[in-house]
């Protein structure tokens, strides 16, 4: 088809005026994300960021993985790319693995690690964690533009004062402090909880006992983030990865239920019932099996913690391993008696700060 003169002139004009309509709104979101007349060169890509900031549950930064996690997670949503976030393992190398390509970003407090002059050390947000970064030009400044845009939204700064509170509830409740936060991940825990049938106030002391609300936590068994989840838990509870706030807790709130469920078929119901399942998920059903089978078979009540827990004395004993009720041997039982003890005491701490549901 064939246009002339005026009819071409007005058509083109008409292609230029809608060209820009649509690319308005997508350049307005790019000067906001990424910088003015910005191409973002990571949309689509798959990149591997390691968070090495260390075993962060009582050290002096905390929470600082959750904020980085978060802000990695945000950082993906803002530039259309996948980022799956690892945490780095006790010998693993991720500047070595950052040098040789098999991750595309490390978060780490050590800057000085990076003198070999073949990485870009980001724009940094805070005076304690670095990343580093090995792409090309426009993938590095395409990062600086979102860290120079992010750190000057009141979203970042509501973030980073979420993870900079202090969330030790006996200290708040000292203080006389009422609130209606106990974490950062509040919503998670009112979520999983509400699933279990719980107060979310004792499940975020299990939280608390068991990592501080560090996502970074881990043991030296090999547990796991929030929850503290085993990664042979977790692959039970089709979960794939516990540094994910959402899914660690996840495979522990259904790891959990199931205990729950377990024992309340055997007679358990209320707090007695509560008491056992946090027994059980730190020490395994089976030795809380074998402990109310011995108080049982000594005469206590053994739907009663306060009444089972006598016997675990006697299962110290080389003595046990002769009574046929026990099926797993001895158990020193110390941890776990105060396991649960210091998960009773966080929740009346988290009642006396936040009364009411």
């Amino acid at each position: 088809m064939n246009f002339s003169g005026k009819k071409a002139r007005r058509l083109r004009n008409v292609v230029i005026s809608l060209t820009i309509i649509c690319m308005t709104p997508l350049c307005e979101k790019g000067r906001m994300l990424s910088g003015a007349h910005s191409v973002n060169s990571l949309a689509g890509k798959d990149l591997v960021c390691a968070i090495d900031l260390g075993n962060d549950m009582y050290g002096s930064h905390g929470l600082e993985t959750g904020l980085n996690y978060e802000l990695m997670s945000r950082f993906a949503q803002d530039n259309h790319c996948n980022v799956k976030i690892i945490a780095a393992g006790r010998k693993d190398n991720y500047i070595d693995s950052l040098r040789q390509g098999k991750v595309d970003i490390i978060i780490t407090h050590d800057k000085d690690s990076f003198t070999c002059g073949t990485f870009d050390i980001l724009r940094t947000l805070d005076s304690c964690s670095v990343w580093a970064l090995n792409a090309d030009e426009q993938q590095t400044r395409q990062f600086n533009r979102w860290i120079s845009h992010i750190a000057g939204t009141e979203e970042y700064s509501r973030m980073k004062e979420k993870y900079s509170l202090t969330y030790n509830p006996h200290k708040r409740a000292e203080r006389g402090v009422r609130t209606r936060t106990l974490s950062p991940y509040d919503s998670l825990i009112r979520k999983y909880a509400a699933e279990l049938g719980w107060d979310w106030r004792m499940l975020a002391s299990v939280l608390y006992q068991e990592s501080r609300f560090s996502i970074g936590s881990s043991s030296h068994r090999g547990a796991q983030g929030l929850m503290q989840v085993m990664p042979s838990t977790a692959k039970y509870y089709k979960v794939e990865n516990l540094l994910d706030p959402e899914e660690n807790i996840i495979a522990g709130t259904r790891h959990l239920k199931r205990l729950q469920n377990m024992l309340r078929k055997d007679g358990l119901e209320g707090e007695e019932l509560i008491k056992f399942t946090l027994a059980a998920y730190n020490a395994g059903e089976g030795r809380i099996i074998d402990c109310r089978n011995l108080a049982a078979d000594q005469n206590f009540d053994n739907c009663s913690w306060s009444e089972t827990v006598k016997v675990i004395p006697m299962m110290r004993e080389d003595s046990i391993l002769e009574n046929e009720v026990v099926k797993l041997g001895k158990f020193k039982g110390h941890e776990t008696i105060a396991y649960v003890d210091q998960i009773l005491s966080h929740y009346e701490a988290f009642c006396s700060i936040c009364p009411s549901i």
